[in-house]
């Protein structure tokens, strides 16, 4: 059981220590938690299965957050560190009365703030190379095959396969017919509440409308937000957001983002987020980019 003083909380201070990063770990008892310094938690959030996992500020700068329920079951290790990458793979074992399941985070540094990423219970991620690689898109992983990459520039943000910015990769679309008369110009590429990345210019197409809002950042099909709205009429003030669900999406030119560098594509390229949606693991991640 991880508690501020036990061995397993060395342990784990230890390895984040490695990578050049400090860990808080903050105790909670069961139900509701309210964030600890300047943490990007809203206020009252309950815990996920026991634990939530943030990345947090207090006067010394960034700094990784672990809220563990008290008694809460759990068993959290830090199964790979690369001191050299500035990353770790976390692994919480959750030990219940119908067994053991598992739950596994890429936790690292990227271009200028460290990050928390779920990893994907389907993958076979051990180490932290095959969590990034977890991470990938198929589409990426294809192309990265295609092109025969070797393991350094799989490790990359940029390589001939595709261009990395945060949790978006844009891989190479030359054969792609673009009606230039709808081509918007500074369209936001969002996932989650965090800051948007912003593209020079976008198409897409395909897909179908949904809305979302603050309190609802699951989509709603049309039919869903109007049933909604009838049952609740006093929601319609949420600033609900007409938003298009899995469309297909190509940019070009300057991709940019507070927190990185920005980027310049020559051509068309596929706009695909990474995999981190598809773990369900994603529920304990409070930072979101």
């Amino acid at each position: 059981m991880v508690t501020e003083r036990s061995l397993e909380a060395q342990v784990l201070n230890r390895g984040f220590a490695r990578m050049g990063a400090r860990l808080r770990i903050v105790p909670r008892e069961p139900g509701t938690v309210r964030g600890a310094g300047r943490s990007r938690r809203p206020q009252g959030q309950p815990l996920e299965r026991g634990f939530t996992l943030d990345v947090a500020e207090d006067t010394h700068g960034e700094l990784f957050e672990l809220t563990v329920e008290k008694g809460a079951p759990l068993s959290i290790l830090a199964v790979d560190v690369r001191p050299e990458d500035r990353h770790l793979l976390l692994l919480v074992k959750f030990l219940g009365v119908a067994g053991t399941s598992k739950q596994k985070f890429l936790c690292g540094h990227d271009e200028r703030h460290w990050f928390v990423a779920a990893v994907p219970e389907a993958s076979a991620a051990r180490d932290v190379a095959s969590a990034k690689e977890a991470l990938k898109p198929p589409v990426v992983r294809a192309a990265q095959a295609r092109l025969a990459l070797d393991a350094r520039e799989k490790n990359g943000r940029k390589n001939r396969a595709y261009v990395r910015q945060g949790e978006w990769f844009f891989v190479p679309a030359p054969d792609v017919k673009v009606s230039e008369a709808l081509v918007l110009g500074n369209e936001p590429l969002q996932r989650g509440r965090g800051k948007p990345h912003l593209a020079e210019e976008l198409y897409r197409w395909g897909g179908r409308d949904v809305y979302v809002a603050d309190r609802y950042p699951r989509p709603l099909s049309e039919g869903a937000y109007h049933a909604l709205l009838t049952r609740r009429p006093g929601l319609k003030n949420l600033g609900w957001r007409r938003m298009r669900l899995a469309p297909q999406v190509v940019v070009r030119g300057k991709i940019s983002h507070p927190d990185h560098k920005t980027i310049v594509l020559r051509g068309w390229h596929r706009v695909l987020p990474n995999t981190e949606h598809e773990a369900a693991a994603m529920r304990n991640v409070v930072f979101l980019d």
